[in-house]
């Protein structure tokens, strides 16, 4: 009796836990991140594998979390005036990079018969590489204060700006015109991000109230470290902009306040934690009927979607560095198609702009590439010899 009455989400979880776990000690034997270990968990225990965790909404809430807790740690390591020194390969390298993105995806789209609405927004899906693999993967190894981190890290988040005018883009490209309250939240919400890291800019450094006796609590410093990053989440979600964006400029307020040590402290375990249920819940989406009755199509994709992104990379980040080198770990970095581009996939499909079929395998082939950058990453710094080399 008392066993029928345990929730069935926790054997779930359990048994997550245990597969993570072997899969994880295997992994690092191979010194490879724990990220694959994740995705892999999520999909032999999703729907599509053997169906032990059923509650998908549950662990999508939960990696929704994770996200915005993992931004919330990256800004935390950002230094505002390094990006400002890098405003070039920010802006210019990230809007050329998209620009080429859609016009590969127009001369593939050519020869498909697609039409321009499909084109534009594919060409947006393929553009976003993923802050959450590359940042992990950059803290990791050490790199992401080097200057080939620092030029990943100015165009990953460059592209998680440039997500809401995409997202807009696209809803007009399936014929939804936002609303003028919409529009002007969303314009007011920019506004607002660009005045506070220019604030921080500017301030350089400054205290945050009450900070001496909070350090002194650790109880409270959870909390406060819980205020801040998912209160920054939701100011921006209320003016539209993704969540995860406005708990990395908490993330920045923090660094700017020097208190980055114990608010680390405080939330590490639950980053930890809700960060791999991310990761999870991405490899819950791979549907393996799908994949095993299309590979030939999917392979085909992932191929190119690596060939055209670590190429589009490479030679934007040379073009700013005059590095080969480091230009074409740089390319591989950013080789894998993001995380946010699965939003763009749904409000392409809930604007009926993709069918069906190519929504599962969009989706199909944002997952693995994700689970197979950390391999790609890896071959290439082989191949440039970057894992010999000090970390510049």
């Amino acid at each position: 009796m008392l066993l029928a009455a345990v929730n069935p989400n926790l054997y779930g979880f359990v048994i997550l836990g245990i597969i993570i776990v072997i899969l994880g000690s295997i992994l690092r034997y191979f010194k490879q991140p724990y990220i694959v270990a994740y995705i892999l968990a999520g999909v032999l225990l999703g729907d599509f594998g053997f169906q032990i965790i059923t509650d998908k909404e549950l662990i999508t809430v939960m990696g929704d979390i994770g996200l915005i807790l993992l931004l919330f740690f990256i800004g935390m390591e950002i230094s505002l005036p390094d990006l400002v020194k890098n405003w070039k390969v920010a802006i210019i390298g990230t809007v050329v990079q998209i620009i080429a993105s859609v016009a590969l995806v127009g001369i593939l789209g050519w020869f498909l018969g697609w039409q321009s609405n499909r084109i534009i927004t594919m060409g947006f899906v393929i553009s976003l590489s993923s802050s959450a693999v590359i940042i992990k993967l950059l803290q990791d190894s050490g790199e992401i204060s080097t200057a080939i981190g620092k030029n990943v890290l100015s165009v990953l988040l460059m592209q998680d700006i440039l997500i809401v005018p995409m997202l807009i883009a696209t809803n007009y490209l399936g014929g939804h015109v936002p609303s003028v309250e919409e529009s002007i939240l969303q314009i007011v919400g920019g506004a607002l991000i660009i005045a506070t890291i220019v604030w921080i800019w500017r301030k350089k450094e400054f205290k945050i109230p009450f900070s001496e006796q909070v350090e002194k609590d650790h109880e409270l410093q959870v909390f406060v470290a819980l205020v801040v990053c998912f209160g920054g989440a939701i100011i921006t979600s209320f003016f539209g902009l993704s969540a995860a964006l406005g708990a990395f400029v908490g993330g920045m307020v923090i660094h700017a306040a020097r208190s980055t040590e114990w608010f680390h402290d405080s939330l590490h375990s639950l980053r930890v934690m809700f960060v791999a249920l991310f990761f999870v819940s991405i490899g819950m989406l791979i549907d393996l009927n799908f994949l095993i009755e299309n590979w030939k199509t999917v392979s085909l994709v992932i191929l190119t979607v690596y060939l055209t992104n670590h190429l589009i990379n490479t030679l934007v980040l040379h073009y700013f560095g005059r590095n080969w080198k480091n230009s074409i770990y740089g390319g591989a970095l950013l080789a894998q198609v993001g995380e946010l581009s699965f939003v763009l996939v749904a409000s392409a499909l809930a604007s009926k702009i993709i069918s069906d079929y190519t929504y599962q395998l969009t989706i199909i082939v944002i997952s693995l590439t994700l689970l197979i950058s950390p391999f790609w990453i890896a071959m290439t710094k082989r191949m440039v010899g970057r894992d010999k080399s000090p970390k510049t």
